[in-house]
């Protein structure tokens, strides 16, 4: 072999023995991928109407077997719903509130369910604090209706939550779910309903942290109360309005957005009076929809922000807020 033949091949060889280590060097070894994290995310969402930031903050999800709850249809017809949106029973549903700053004020609209409604709610707190808040800098708590999902979060290990604010809910929830004449009469079913209503709200009472309001009524500056009575005795939703626009936070309007959007008529076993609170949710989804104003609702998916449009002669369709970073 010739001197340049054999150098040839040398570097050849060479060449070939340190790529071979090098990839040697750089193979991983094999083991087993990072364990999965299975915890969400911090449950908050913040955007701006006009000069109110408003922040939704999730309580949590809970699996509701919707197809034995909702009334007024049936299960087949729930079901072909459902599957529409890719679906099926039990429907993992949100439970949301919303904090509303108003540079004056610092509002939430209503609490989440802390322990009472099963372990997979309870998350309103520690979300409260991702987004930058205390419980101790909220003024106002203002409460749809006095459901577990919307009042338990009041308290916090046996102590108020927010001892700093006064609780507002309509007179007609406070002397139906706070009365133990009424709970002695309730069904064995629904007498832990007045058993959260009254262990969340009574020592804000206690306290003269409570103060009911009567119907529509302005509450603070740039925030109403409007009656939307119905799913019980006292529902109520709340308008937030600042520089022209406008937000209505609907609380327990509608349940299920898969099934209730495109049949309004569709009901639900936690109605008081179900046939009331469909002519609300009728009524509601007009407006929305004519008007375009922002609508917000606890169990629409979180944050459950969005706009309402017409959808055919009865339906409607709710349009999720497009993702943005309030800058």
């Amino acid at each position: 072999m010739t001197s340049t033949r054999w150098l040839r091949a040398t570097l050849s060889a060479s060449l070939t023995a340190t790529a071979l280590a090098g990839a040697v060097l750089f193979t991983p070894l094999a083991q087993a991928g990072a364990p999965m994290v299975k915890t969400p995310a911090p449950g908050f969402y913040r955007m701006m109407v006009g000069d109110f930031e408003v922040t939704a903050l999730s309580d949590g999800t809970v699996a509701l077997p919707v197809d034995k709850l909702l009334t007024n249809t049936t299960p087949r017809k729930v079901g072909a719903a459902l599957g529409k949106s890719f679906l099926k029973p039990p429907v993992e549903t949100s439970v949301n509130a919303y904090l509303v700053n108003t540079g004056d004020k610092l509002v939430l609209v209503d609490t989440g369910a802390s322990g009472l409604f099963g372990p997979t709610l309870g998350n309103l707190l520690a979300n409260l604090k991702a987004a930058g808040y205390q419980p101790e800098q909220v003024d106002a708590v203002v409460i749809t209706h006095m459901h577990a999902d919307h009042v338990g979060g009041l308290m916090s290990g046996g102590q108020m939550a927010f001892p700093n604010a006064t609780v507002h809910a309509d007179q007609r929830d406070a002397d139906f779910w706070l009365s133990t004449a009424n709970m002695e009469k309730a069904p064995a079913e629904s007498k832990g309903f007045f058993q959260g209503a009254m262990a969340s709200l009574n020592p804000y009472v206690a306290a003269g942290r409570f103060k009911p309001f009567n119907g529509n009524t302005d509450l603070l500056p740039g925030i109403k109360a409007q009656a939307a009575h119905g799913h019980t005795p006292g529902h109520s939703t709340f308008v937030i309005e600042s520089k022209g626009q406008k937000m209505m936070m609907w609380g327990d309007l509608m349940h299920v957005a898969a099934v209730q959007f495109e049949e309004p008529s569709v009901t639900i076993t936690f109605d008081s009076d179900s046939k009331a609170a469909a002519v609300q949710r009728k009524k509601a989804y007009a407006d929305a929809a004519k008007n375009g104003y922002w609508v917000a609702a606890t169990h629409l998916s979180f944050p459950g922000i969005g706009h309402i449009r017409r959808d055919g002669a009865r339906g409607y369709r709710f349009v999720p807020a497009n993702y943005s970073i309030v800058r």
